[in-house]
């Protein structure tokens, strides 16, 4: 028996935030909790800045950047791991931010618990690819996020641009410093992390 295909054309969060209004008492929050319940399989759900967004799957260009990452970082540091769409807590006004970040770098052990959204202070470096899904929110409502939270780096991979922006020095809502380079060329990681990505090499 074929399994059943989510339809894409569909507002997935609408529908739940719809419901908001006809049960009593649901916050933000509670609707958000709701739809990870039911979201399609492999579908990503995150609340930024107040407001539930969801993606599907990534696509294979996607994979193969986040996996090109991935093997350069763990070849550079063993002492640290990659972790891939592990759930982050941000600080923001009102409602903290739940995210899955693409890519999320830290020293082994930092997340050895059961929790599915984790406090952000071990993390070195987060990145983003973007999908047509996501750019948005990789372009502008994460890079405030992730600035809050303190992350010292912040590395986005622009499909759209073909760049590799690289944000450091975090202060209130924004990266004092971004540096953007062709995807293709190599780009330096500032410390804590202090390598090189050969971005030819995804």
């Amino acid at each position: 028996m074929a399994l059943p295909v989510p339809d894409e054309s569909l507002d997935y969060p609408a529908l739940v935030l719809s419901a908001k209004d006809r049960i009593p008492g649901m916050t933000v929050e509670g609707a958000f909790e709701m739809f990870g319940a039911v979201a399609p399989e492999g579908w990503r759900v995150e609340l930024v800045e107040g407001d539930i967004h969801v993606s599907p799957p990534s696509d294979g260009e996607h994979a193969e950047i986040v996996a090109g990452l991935t093997g350069q970082m763990w070849d550079h540091d063993r002492s640290l791991r990659c972790y891939t769409r592990l759930g982050l807590l941000l600080p923001e006004r009102a409602v903290s931010g739940r995210v899955q970040p693409d890519l999320v770098l830290a020293p082994k052990g930092s997340f050895a618990d059961q929790a599915e959204y984790h406090d952000p202070s071990p993390v070195l470096l987060v990145a983003e690819v973007t999908s047509r899904s996501t750019a948005g929110n990789d372009r502008v409502k994460k890079i405030r996020g992730y600035a809050r939270a303190g992350i010292p780096v912040y590395l986005l991979i622009d499909r759209a641009t073909e760049q590799a922006v690289v944000c450091t020095e975090p202060s209130g809502e924004d990266y004092g410093t971004k540096a953007a380079y062709k995807l293709g060329e190599v780009v330096p990681l500032p410390a804590p992390l202090g390598f090189a990505l050969d971005t030819g090499a995804f």
